[in-house]
């Protein structure tokens, strides 16, 4: 039998051992995240955000630009030192506007590459699909290139959407039509998916606001061009206009298909559809289109000082790119991140991020439409900018009288 006071050196032994090991165990976490954050995604030195986009594919530039006007954004915070002295690094996965894909580029954020935020998702059949994750995972979602009533009703904690919706954009629409030229017989062609059904609801819903419903309407399926028969049914109706909820190449083909059988037909797209590349492939047959945007046109540099940064930042960093709505939209999504970061502080967490953001109010952005959320209200921006095809590229519409002198309405 051992002595007594062996035994209790032993035991004193014991319990120190422990207490280090567990004050070791402590110390390491501390060194991985010396400012006692519980998100994933930060450190002394960065901060990882995470982006799933249509890099390849028929959306391909949609994808492309917004990333680029994130990306270029975010290179110029990280020169001028970054947040906080840390570096903001965006990983982004090709999901070629696939929502399988976008499941799986998220699960690969979340869990594996364990980002502190998400951003500039496009798309809305992808984007939807990823809302219970990113609800349940509680990591922000700051900036969807959607306007989705789905990403804004019900009210969901953890996504910040900024621009418009596209019940914003085709009830202005609608309005403008009925009240600036007396239209009352519209088509709709949209996409079969949730992007076009969200679409096509709101027209619908602003058409009834006036008393009249859709005098067709017809689709495509997601991924394809096959709109002959969509072009067919509502080239032979009675339609004055159309609504097109679709991205620039079904869109594109549609047009010309109807337009060879109606020529006097005022054609409208919503803002996903993507202007410069839509004009890019319709070339002269483009003039008179109508285009909504949620922001405003990118080459208004002297007036609007972001339009003036982005458009500088673009060629700095990504030279063979020219400046796109597309690409304006996601710079802004970069900045409203970023403004979000700063305003948490140092102790960076998700949810000191969703506070932040929420506590952001009459905020400038540089574009003559200030920023405002609440806790109850997570959309940033509702302005609704018209532009139309005019020698061969978007021009904002100011004067909608002068605009009806100049198109051909049946």
């Amino acid at each position: 039998m051992k002595p007594r006071g062996s035994v209790f050196f032993f035991s004193t032994l014991c319990l120190a051992l422990t207490i280090w090991s567990i004050m070791a165990g402590c110390g390491s976490n501390k060194r991985e995240n010396p400012t006692g954050s519980a998100s994933a995604g930060v450190s002394d030195t960065e901060i990882l955000i995470g982006s799933s986009c249509p890099l390849s594919g028929h959306a391909s530039f949609l994808g492309t630009q917004t990333v680029h006007g994130v990306q270029s954004y975010l290179n110029y915070v990280d020169d001028q030192g970054g947040i906080n002295g840390r570096m903001i690094r965006l990983i982004t996965y090709d999901d070629a506007y696939d929502p399988a894909q976008c499941i799986t580029n998220t699960q690969k954020l979340i869990n594996e590459d364990r980002i502190f935020a998400l951003t500039s998702y496009v798309g809305t059949p992808t984007a939807v699909k990823v809302i219970p994750m990113v609800q349940e995972a509680k990591v922000p979602m700051v900036g969807i290139f959607s306007g989705a009533r789905v990403l804004r009703e019900p009210f969901q904690r953890y996504i910040i959407n900024i621009r418009a919706s596209y019940f914003e954009e085709t009830g202005q629409l609608i309005d403008h039509f009925v009240q600036h030229f007396g239209i009352t017989r519209v088509a709709i062609f949209y996409q079969y998916d949730d992007f076009g059904f969200d679409g096509l609801s709101g027209t619908e819903i602003a058409l009834r606001k006036h008393g009249l419903e859709p005098v067709a309407k017809a689709s495509y399926v997601r991924g394809s061009m096959d709109v002959e028969n969509a072009a067919e049914l509502i080239g032979r109706s009675d339609a004055e206009a159309v609504v097109m909820i679709g991205t620039y190449g079904p869109c594109a083909k549609f047009v010309r298909l109807v337009k060879q059988r109606k020529s006097a037909m005022i054609f409208h797209a919503v803002s996903f559809v993507g202007a410069e590349e839509l004009v890019k492939i319709l070339g002269p047959e483009a003039e008179g289109i109508i285009i909504t945007e949620v922001v405003p046109p990118p080459w208004e540099t002297v007036l609007l000082p972001a339009a003036d940064q982005y458009t500088k930042l673009l060629s700095r960093y990504f030279p063979e790119e020219q400046p796109s709505f597309v690409g304006f939209e996601g710079y802004l999504n970069a900045v409203v991140l970023v403004e979000g970061i700063k305003r948490t502080g140092r102790d960076l967490t998700r949810e000191g991020l969703i506070g932040s953001i929420e506590g952001i109010h009459q905020f400038s952005l540089e574009i003559a439409n200030t920023l405002d959320y609440s806790p109850a209200d997570h959309q940033g921006l509702r302005h609704v900018y018209f532009t139309r095809i005019k020698d061969g590229k978007p021009a904002l519409i100011t004067k909608w009288e002068q605009m009806k002198k100049e198109s051909a309405v049946p």
